[in-house]
């Protein structure tokens, strides 16, 4: 296994749609640079990676003039992507998380497995359509795209919760401290992979 500090990846995807560069450090301090010309979807970026401690430089260009769906989707399957490249073979990874965090009056319970196998649960309930500028049936789509494309298992449920922005920022401030507790290193299994399988 290389050095720890050699966990970082670069991916870009451009389409008719949407043109999208981002680069992530695992071992991070929480650093963001985040530019999708989406402010409420920049600032739930951000809480990722304050909370999980990956450094996180993301600039996306999409058809906004449209509406935000492309754009929300394609940042969730490149920040995926970057996620799964970053970890190599996952060797010495925690693999599991989970976490119930609260947010004033909100409370989200989020459970994550690095598996390798693609699954998002989204209980998930946002009464307003749109929360910002965003729609809110934008969350569900990045975050299945995420999952998709980092090929992580994912639960996330709101247990209790009346302001639809206290809501879905516990879902993401939940999500980065399972991350970051999910990529954490164990040293007593540092050079191998946390699976009877061999491979995850």
């Amino acid at each position: 296994m290389g050095k720890i500090s050699s966990r970082q990846s670069k991916v870009e995807r451009k389409t008719k749609e949407t043109s999208i560069s981002c680069q992530l450090t695992l071992d991070g301090s929480g650093k963001s640079d985040i530019q999708t010309g989406i402010g409420f979807l920049d600032h739930m970026l951000e809480q990722i990676a304050r909370h999980s401690l990956i450094d996180i430089e993301l600039k996306a260009k999409g058809d906004l003039h449209i509406d935000m769906h492309h754009t929300t989707e394609d940042i969730g399957i490149v920040m995926g992507e970057a996620f799964r490249k970053a970890l190599g073979n996952k060797a010495g990874i925690k693999r599991f998380s989970h976490i119930i965090i609260p947010m004033d009056e909100a409370l989200t319970q989020i459970s994550l497995d690095i598996s390798g196998r693609p699954y998002l649960r989204w209980a998930v309930h946002l009464s307003p359509p749109k929360i910002g500028e965003m729609d809110s049936e934008l969350f569900k789509e990045w975050f299945y795209a995420f999952v998709q494309n980092s090929a992580i298992t994912l639960h996330v449920e709101s247990l209790h919760g009346s302001n639809a922005h206290h809501i879905i920022e516990s879902c993401y401030k939940g999500l980065a401290r399972c991350i970051g507790e999910a990529i954490s290193i164990d040293s007593r299994i540092s050079n191998s992979i946390p699976t009877t399988k061999g491979i995850l």
